[in-house]
């Protein structure tokens, strides 16, 4: 495959570039004789070399593409085709005239869609290299090399190639030494001391015009958030002077005054502070009611609150969203800040916020714009689905949206579900063809503010949006796994400190899942059964064509071996195999009570959707059962046959779980990105618990985890499980993947998956499946592949092939591409990145 790209890149890539013209293979800038590789340098390049030519295979496929298309298609088909007339008029009898039209157009549009799709050659510039050259002196002059020279070299070859070394000489740099304030506004002037402190403009350091450009805006905002509301970044400059000062830059630092503007002529005043002389709330301006007079008119706590209808909110619901205050001084700050959380109510459109001077006091009145939503929201989603355990399912899900149900900005989302379906495993065709169903609903009430008996503002004040969610959910499984009924409840507490950070806490959170079906579990978990069924066979409790009953001789089965009633002992792995079957059933069928307190921290740096240089960092730690163990060692709880406490009849779950997720983006520039992810959880049992509930556990593999195993395949540890649901306590996952484009929307990406699941300090005795010590990590399974991604804009589709690279469940010295090839591959699609 690499002789074969090798020699297609020789022959091909000079195909379009004509005998006169050379081919640019490559750009260098060598820096005080060494080679620059950093981007920001490198991107003032005007003419890069083709996409992928310096890449690992040196194989420009774009510039491929564009070499396939013929650059004049038109003459072509004129010469080949329309100028000879006994072939036009053989195609034209065999395909029809209509046809024959068609056929030339679709030749045209394919040669065209080839030059798009493609890139075409980067051909050697003269003028644009001396522009790059002089771009380059500006660069190294704005960061402080005044004295650069740069110069190049071309080197062209017969073979139509050049390349280009551009060569820097920075000399001796400059450094900052004084900063002469030259301020006009006394105003201004008297608050310099204060706004100079943190300047970024520092005695001793290296010239940086970037610097300049941010202590420009640095103060710009200081001054705006000061009371100056007409201030901007024009009334800044700086002027330096680098004559006869021994590589040192000397700055004044000027200020100037207002320019203010009117009709017929221009002025210069000084500055001055603004105050909020007064507060309007508009709670219902839209375009229907724009010419109704006022109607409703409400003063509270120094804000004017009119409306043209009835006023709907409570005033207390729309002040707290506001943080202009009349008597302070004007701020930027608050304005953000009340446009944001009123955003956050999400029951305004495009809330807007405009000042008017007042001349004769130079004060400001705030004239605040809100146009409610509809106060009732319908939706509705239809879906039909197939799956390993239903022929077919169709589902409904209706919602009631209810905006300021309470009058106090409140939201309240009633959502139900209702589905059916024909199971795969069903006996009777008729009666049991629908005889899948499921039913809940769900109830989410949210508070724009701390739903709490005492007053928070101190420790969460309003500016980081706070709210409470109070959530109440049901549903009801038949012939669906083990028949679940669960019943949840939610009450958590929701605010961001900063634009980048989001917290929450689950102060409350509590599930209880019912199984009703619990007979069926060998019926749901076939693997089970059948290594179950085997070892039956094998030992000769049953012969080879009988199979053993579901439930009662499964059941009995076991009791029998473990009960050493048979001929195997616990040396034996069948004693182990059974042993384990039997705990892994007693899991999965219990009941469960699990009532914990979480709490949530996200940091996230990304700034839009287009930002691909940023991190992620994720931490979630959660406590179950400890308020009810208190209780029940306070009121004296009797103890089950388990040692364990029960409420209603059900154990109650204990135990500590913490999770960190680190995600980061490199921008490697021209749609180039290199992202990283890092995963670790673990989840401990005590006191009352010595295994962790089934949904609370970790799971490996799948289309956003471990791409060469299919989800919930891979673990625990080394163990070669054949468990349709494979889970454990503690996880460890590391992700690596390339991403690139092809053409147009079409990306491509190289990945590199490893991790795995383990059992530790838990009821699990598998050494295989537990982690031990550091010496587990052996049993860290990599992954790796390639695969396509189509960005649609609002979403991209996703399609992974993973091949097994390390797998631990093989034996050891056979772990290492044992099965990597397209047979053993797994193949994913999904929607958007896996992270």
């Amino acid at each position: 495959m690499l002789v074969f790209i090798t020699l297609f890149n020789s022959c091909d890539v000079v195909k379009r570039v004509k005998p006169n013209e050379h081919l640019i293979t490559k750009n260098t800038i060598i820096e005080d004789d060494k080679v620059n590789k950093e981007e920001r340098v490198n991107n003032i390049i005007l003419q890069k070399t083709n996409s992928g030519m310096n890449s690992l295979l040196g194989f420009p496929l774009k510039l491929h593409v564009y070499n396939l298309a013929r650059p004049n298609i038109d003459s072509i088909i004129d010469a080949k085709v329309l100028s000879d007339s006994s072939k036009v008029r053989w195609k034209t009898k065999l395909l029809s005239k209509k046809q024959f039209d068609k056929e030339i157009e679709s030749r045209k549009n394919f040669n065209n869609w080839l030059k798009r799709t493609g890139e075409a050659p980067t051909i050697y510039n003269e003028d644009k290299t001396i522009k790059t050259v002089n771009n380059l002196r500006k660069y190294y002059y704005s960061i402080g090399w005044f004295d650069n020279e740069v110069t190049f070299e071309v080197n062209k070859d017969s073979t139509k190639r050049a390349q280009v070394t551009y060569n820097v000489v920075k000399k001796k740099p400059y450094f900052l030494d004084s900063l002469n304030p030259i301020i006009s506004s006394p105003l201004i002037d008297s608050l310099y001391p204060k706004f100079i402190k943190p300047t970024l403009l520092k005695k001793g350091e290296q010239y940086n015009e970037q610097n300049y450009e941010n202590e420009r805006e640095r103060v710009t905002n200081y001054l705006r958030n000061a009371g100056f509301y007409y201030f901007g970044q024009d009334y800044i400059r700086f002027e330096t002077d680098t004559i006869d000062t021994n590589h040192k830059v000397n700055t004044d630092f000027i200020i100037a005054n207002r320019l203010i503007r009117t009709e017929d002529s221009t002025r210069v005043a000084p500055f001055k502070i603004f105050k909020i002389k007064e507060v309007n709330i508009f709670t219902d301006e839209n375009f229907n009611n724009q010419y109704k007079a006022i109607s409703d008119t409400t003063v509270y706590k120094n804000y004017n609150l009119y409306s043209k209808e009835k006023l709907r909110f409570r005033p207390k619901a729309l002040t707290d969203a506001v943080f202009i205050n009349k008597g302070d001084i004007y701020t930027d700050l608050a304005r953000s800040r009340s446009l944001r959380y009123l955003n956050d109510l999400q029951m305004f459109r495009y809330p807007s916020i405009e000042y008017i001077e007042n001349p004769e006091d130079t004060t400001l009145t705030a004239n605040i714009y809100l146009e409610p939503k509809k106060k009732y929201a319908l939706s509705l989603d239809l879906d039909v689905s197939q799956s390993n355990i239903q022929t077919i399912g169709f589902s409904v899900t209706p919602g009631l949206k209810i905006r300021n149900i309470f009058r106090g900005a409140e939201t309240l989302e009633i959502s139900g579900i209702a589905a059916i379906g024909a199971s795969k495993n069903r006996s009777d065709d008729v009666s049991s063809f629908f005889d899948i169903n499921e039913f809940g609903g769900n109830i989410r009430l949210t508070i724009p503010r701390l739903f709490t008996p005492f007053n928070t503002d101190s420790i969460i004040p309003k500016y980081m949006s706070p709210s409470t969610a109070i959530n109440i959910s049901t549903t009801s499984q038949q012939n669906i796994g083990l028949d679940k009924q669960t019943l949840s409840g939610l009450l958590s507490y929701n605010w961001s400190p900063s634009r980048t950070v989001t917290n929450t806490l689950e102060l409350f959170n509590v599930q209880f899942v019912k199984n009703l079906n619990t007979s069926n579990y060998f019926g749901v978990y076939t693997n089970s059964y059948s290594r179950l069924n085997n070892i039956a066979q094998d030992i000769g409790y049953i012969t080879s064509n009988e199979n053993l009953s579901i439930p009662t001789e499964a059941n009995q089965f076991i009791n029998d071996v473990l009960n050493e009633n048979t001929s195997l002992i616990p040396e034996d792995e069948d004693f182990k195999t059974v042993h384990n079957i039997e705990e892994r059933k007693q899991r999965l069928t219990e009941n469960n009570l699990i009532f914990s307190t979480s709490f949530d921290y996200k940091k996230d740096k990304r700034t839009s959707i287009f930002d691909n240089d940023f991190s992620i960092f994720k931490w979630r730690v959660e406590l179950a059962g400890n308020l009810l163990s208190n209780l029940s060692e306070v009121f004296g709880s009797s103890k089950n046959e388990n040692g364990n406490y029960e409420v209603f009849g059900v154990a109650f779950s204990q135990y500590f779980k913490t999770e960190i997720d680190y995600i980061k983006y490199f921008d490697l520039g021209r749609n180039n990105v290199f992202a990283f992810r890092s995963f670790a959880g673990i989840a401990i049992p005590y006191g009352n618990s010595n295994s962790i509930p089934f949904a609370k556990s970790f799971f490996a593999g799948g289309p956003n985890d471990n791409r060469a195993w299919t989800a919930y395949n891979l673990g625990p540890g080394s163990s070669s499980s054949t468990n349709e649901f494979n889970e454990a306590n503690f996880k460890i996952h590391l992700s690596a993947e390339q991403r690139f484009s092809l053409f147009g929307n079409l990306k491509g990406a190289l990945f590199v998956d490893a991790g795995n699941i383990w059992n530790v300090l838990d009821n699990v005795t598998d050494d295989r499946a537990t982690f031990t010590n550091l010496n587990s990590l052996k049993d860290i399974a990599v992954g790796s592949g390639f695969g396509l991604r189509y960005d649609f804009d609002f979403f991209v589709l996703r399609f992974d092939t993973g091949f097994k690279t390390y797998d631990p469940s093989e034996q050891e010295g056979s772990r290492w591409f044992r099965s990597y090839n397209f047979r053993n591959a797994v193949y994913n699609i999904g929607i958007n990145y896996p992270f």
